[in-house]
C-alpha cells in the first residue's frame, strides 16, 4: 500500500529554519504534483507549496521567498525548506501527492512546526 511519511518537524525560534521531507512508499504510477498543506488550530487548512513532476513550484503568498520546495523523483520524496520562520508559521504540516493515472490523492498523517522563542 502507498504510504506518506513526513519528518522533520519540531520546535524553533522565530527567524530560524527546518527542512521538511516526505517520502512516498509503494509504487505509484504516474506520480504528479507533490506539495505540502499546513492547518493551525483557529485557520482553515491552506496550500503551502506545490511542486509538479518536471520541477515547477507554486507557494502561498505567505511562503513564497521564505520557503523552498523541491523533489526527488528516483526516491519519491519532496522537501520543504523553511527560512526566516514566524510564530504565524506555526501549523500542522500535511503532505500531498497527486497521482494522475488512475487520479487518486494522498495526504500524510502530519508533522507539528512550532515557532516560539
Amino acid at each position: 500500500q502507498v504510504q506518506l511519511v513526513e519528518s522533520g518537524g519540531g520546535l524553533v525560534q522565530p527567524g530560524g529554519s527546518l527542512r521538511l521531507s516526505c517520502a512516498v512508499s509503494g509504487n505509484i504510477f504516474k506520480l504528479s504534483d507533490m506539495g505540502w498543506y499546513r492547518q493551525a488550530p483557529d485557520k482553515e487548512r491552506e496550500l503551502v507549496a506545490l511542486i509538479s513532476r518536471d520541477g515547477d513550484p507554486d507557494y502561498a503568498d505567505s511562503a513564497r521567498g521564505r520557503f523552498t520546495i523541491s523533489r526527488d523523483n528516483d526516491k519519491q520524496t519532496v522537501y520543504l525548506q523553511m527560512s526566516s520562520l514566524k510564530p504565524e508559521d506555526t501549523a500542522v504540516y500535511v503532505c500531498y501527492v497527486r497521482r494522475d493515472f488512475p487520479g487518486r490523492d494522498y495526504w500524510g498523517q502530519g508533522t507539528q512546526v512550532t515557532v516560539s522563542s
